[in-house]
């Protein structure tokens, strides 16, 4: 049962942007840290970015370091990913996840007890 629900993926040429939402399906759900990770055909899920919420925290795949922000979202305990001069490369089916107990390291998934269904992302060059 996914906890939460992405939007915003879609097709983008390269070079182009998009901006990916999550929102917790319950609206009392509160999290200590939130993260987006991505599999991309043929790999594992892998590590993109994670927020913690004391102190506001971000850290970053080298890979995606200066192009993509994953920031707060709209509401409380949501996040947001805004990606900028996408690359084929990018191309993947993004999750969005959840940590309530500050679980680290903060870039494995197995420290995330709570995740999205993920929305595609496809850049084409």
């Amino acid at each position: 049962q996914a906890h939460l629900v992405e939007t915003g993926g879609g097709l983008v040429q390269a070079g182009g942007s998009l901006r990916l939402s999550c929102v917790p399906t319950e609206r009392s759900f509160s999290s200590f840290q939130m993260a987006w990770f991505r599999r991309i055909p043929g790999k594992e899920r892998e590590f993109v970015a994670t927020i913690k919420w004391w102190g506001n925290v971000t850290n970053y795949a080298d890979s995606v370091k200066g192009r993509f922000t994953i920031s707060e979202g709209d509401a409380k305990n949501t996040i947001a990913l805004q990606m900028h001069n996408l690359k084929p490369e990018d191309t993947a089916v993004y999750y969005c996840a959840a940590d309530r107990i500050g679980y680290t390291p903060f870039d494995s998934e197995h420290s995330y007890a709570y995740w999205g269904q993920g929305t595609q992302v496809t850049v084409s060059s």
